[in-house]
């Protein structure tokens, strides 16, 4: 079949109805990506009007975490995913929803909601585990599915450039050393930081930031959301972009327009 160019969005919407009570319908009928992966969603299947999406052409997956108004991801696509899985195969993070994929034709689109560190050392051990299971996953798919996009909220900043204050935080989860080394693990196995193809040295660029002291209207903030893509797919992207101005929630859409 011939290539099609493809819109994508990847949007932390800090739970799906309180997004959908900000708008989130209008814009998105607005907006009008092809494929939208959500993480954070915060909602169990009862409580997610599946209808509304499906209104605007959307073939809703939604896996929810086990805990109620907690995690969770989702993948809303227009076109048809040839199959769509849910889970790492580790029932630590699956209990937390936190990875979904679908696959169309040799292109996967992998979605996954990485833990926070923020909570103390524990939460922080377990985000460290999962960012060993997430790399062996990714290894193990590459044996069969060659190329992948993975996009999610990594509640990771990569480099200084992705941060405010980069030397204030060196010692806070999202920015530890050994955090940011595995970004960099997982870019020399050979996936493209899309939004650094188009703007490597554009710098004040975040997706999300603080409730705290005006952080958004000043914009101090964290680039923690990503659209990562194996060097395979280099040739096909035309676009990737921070939506910065777009407020249903902490974070804004992140995207990716990419033929396959």
């Amino acid at each position: 079949m011939p290539e099609t160019e493809h819109y994508l969005i990847s949007y932390n919407v800090n739970g799906v109805r309180s997004a959908v009570a900000k708008n989130l319908y209008d814009w998105l009928r607005a907006e009008n990506p092809d494929i939208v992966c959500l993480q954070e969603t915060k909602a169990q299947p009862a409580q997610i009007d599946h209808a509304l999406f499906e209104s605007l052409g959307y073939r809703c997956s939604f896996y929810s975490a086990e805990r109620k108004g907690y995690s969770g991801t989702a993948i809303l696509s227009k076109p048809a995913p040839d199959a769509v899985l849910y889970g790492i195969g580790d029932a630590r993070f699956d209990h937390e929803g936190r990875l979904i994929r679908a696959d169309y034709g040799e292109v996967t689109l992998v979605c996954s909601y990485f833990p926070s560190g923020t909570m103390g050392d524990v939460r922080q051990a377990f985000k460290m585990e999962y960012l060993a299971c997430f790399f062996r996953y990714i290894e193990q798919l590459r044996q069969s599915r060659t190329k992948i996009i993975v996009t999610g909220d990594f509640n990771i900043s990569h480099k200084p450039i992705d941060i405010n204050s980069p030397k204030t935080h060196e010692k806070m989860s999202g920015f530890l050393p050994e955090e940011r080394a595995w970004m960099d693990q997982f870019a020399a196995a050979g996936f493209i930081d899309t939004f650094r193809v188009f703007h490597p040295d554009e710098a004040e660029r975040y997706s999300w930031w603080s409730h705290w002291a005006k952080a958004r209207e000043r914009n101090i903030g964290w680039r923690l959301d990503y659209f990562w893509i194996t060097e395979n797919l280099r040739d096909n992207m035309t676009d990737a972009d921070i939506l910065s101005r777009v407020v249903h929630s902490d974070h804004c859409p992140v995207t990716l327009r990419i033929r396959f």
